[in-house]
């Protein structure tokens, strides 16, 4: 029977390892082709869309999020003031750190546990398990998908596998 710890901790951490890994390519992309890395740290889907920084740096706080209020910890707050590619390579890292002191202890019972986040000044409640599920998880893959997408769509040859990462 899947856990609360199983069914958020791995998941996040290969889904930022995931977009580490992406990251990576489109860094090498741009390296190798001669564009400067702030066209495609700044680039966007659509003008309305946040660009790829902002994309790395929801999906990071979307994950390290959810750990810790699943966890009943406070959330770490980061600063959002990544430029580079090292920059983001760093904040994935330093989230990943954070997700890594969480043990399964700390999530047991997290799946009836009220979670509270503000959107736009709304206030939304959830239990443990909704929150992750309906919320945390989609919001997490939406962001690195859009950070995937970004990319692909100027040219870095990336593919399905990327996304998903090695068979473990």
């Amino acid at each position: 029977m899947l856990n609360m710890y199983e069914i958020a901790i791995p998941p996040l951490k290969r889904a930022l390892s995931n977009l580490a890994t992406i990251l990576k390519i489109g860094e090498e992309h741009a390296d190798a082709k001669k564009i400067e890395h702030a066209v495609f740290l700044n680039a966007r889907l659509f003008p309305d869309m946040y660009p790829l920084i902002r994309q790395v740096q929801i999906a990071t706080d979307m994950s390290k999020g959810a750990a810790a209020r699943l966890a009943g910890l406070e959330v770490p707050k980061f600063e959002d003031n990544e430029t580079s590619f090292a920059d983001l390579h760093a904040r994935i890292a330093k989230t990943i750190a954070f997700i890594d002191t969480i043990n399964p202890a700390q999530l047991e019972g997290s799946e009836s546990r009220e979670v509270t986040i503000t959107v736009r000044k709304v206030d939304l409640k959830f239990t443990g398990q909704d929150y992750l599920l309906k919320w945390a998880n989609p919001n997490v893959y939406f962001h690195v998908t859009t950070a995937y997408n970004i990319l692909r769509h100027n040219g870095v040859e990336l593919g399905k596998p990327d996304f998903l990462g090695p068979r473990t």
